[in-house]
């Protein structure tokens, strides 16, 4: 979301993952397996195990959870076969909603999305119907309190490649490539600056606004969304 909704959306999530924590350990475990599986147990090596083990870490997974996943996918029985799907959709108001799935099992995964949309206002597109309307980027979030350096933060982002940064009250979000998200993460890191949130998102470039009824149906369908143990990740147009 755009704006400060976006950091009442972190705490906000924060505190529903809170509430879900062992299906939370359950799909980072997953999107870990999937990452070693295809570029090998060593995060040095291996970029997307680097941000899966560090997506998890944020999320409070204990180090034995995360170490068993990359023990799984690199062993003699890693027979386990996900793939990633996404599915493409419309929520009330005519908001652009994007579902990335990992799953072993389309014929199960589809028909569940699809009832999760239908049941809550919505319906699923076609593949390209609401994709073009997002960016891959990452995002990095620091919060502002007394002791932050405004002019610091900015410096050490944008010497380690960041595109933007947004200034607002709550703090910084900083904007970066795909490619430049790690880099910049740890050059944040290495200043002690303390981040609340950094991924890589799909960014809208366009944003729907809802009426309360349609809010509260629209956060129905994206809790029903993400209550899927297949679904990875939600990302979505609706604005404040």
């Amino acid at each position: 979301m755009a704006g400060h909704s976006k950091w009442k959306n972190i705490q906000n999530r924060k505190g529903a993952q809170d509430a879900k924590r062992g299906k939370i350990f359950q799909k980072m475990s997953r999107e870990i397996y999937v990452a070693a599986k295809s570029g090998g147990g060593d995060p040095d090596t291996n970029p997307a195990l680097r941000l899966a083990i560090d997506k998890s870490k944020s999320e409070n997974v204990p180090n034995d959870v995360i170490q068993r996943a990359i023990d799984k996918a690199t062993g003699a029985g890693a027979d386990e076969n996900y793939e990633e799907v996404i599915y493409e959709g419309y929520g009330p108001g005519g908001t652009a909603v994007l579902v990335y799935c990992l799953t072993e099992n389309r014929n199960r995964t589809g028909p569940n999305i699809r009832v999760a949309f239908n049941k809550n206002g919505g319906s699923l597109g076609e593949t390209g119907s609401v994709n073009y309307l997002f960016e891959r980027k990452g995002r990095l979030f620091i919060e502002r309190t007394d002791a932050t350096d405004e002019d610091a933060v900015m410096m050490a982002a944008l010497e380690a490649g960041a595109e933007d940064i947004i200034s607002t009250e709550e703090g910084f979000e900083i904007v970066t490539t795909p490619a430049d998200f790690l880099s910049v993460k740890e050059a944040l890191e290495a200043e002690e600056h303390e981040l609340i949130s950094s991924e890589v998102d799909m960014i809208p470039s366009v944003y729907a606004e809802l009426t309360a009824e349609q809010e509260e149906q629209f956060e129905k369908m994206i809790d029903a969304l993400e209550d899927d143990d297949d679904v990875q990740n939600v990302y979505h147009n609706a604005g404040e």
